[in-house]
């Protein structure tokens, strides 16, 4: 499914749904684990590029979230 909303995340298991909000606008998408990352300190999430822009404009590259975990 190309629409699959997914990220990467070094601790939480696969298949993990996480709602990731965007600090700024308030908007929040759903996405999946089904990688880890990002390896990159001070970076929590890596988002697929169809989640990313359903919260934030993808040219922006970085953003502040607020994830949690929901099933």
């Amino acid at each position: 499914n190309h629409d699959l909303k997914t990220a990467a995340h070094r601790m939480i298991p696969f298949g993990s749904k996480v709602e990731v909000t965007n600090i700024t606008n308030s908007k929040s998408v759903v996405v999946v684990v089904n990688d880890r990352g990002p390896f990159v300190n001070g970076r929590i999430v890596d988002l697929s590029k169809s989640a990313f822009s359903s919260i934030g404009n993808t040219s922006a590259g970085l953003l502040s979230v607020e994830i949690e975990v929901i099933e």
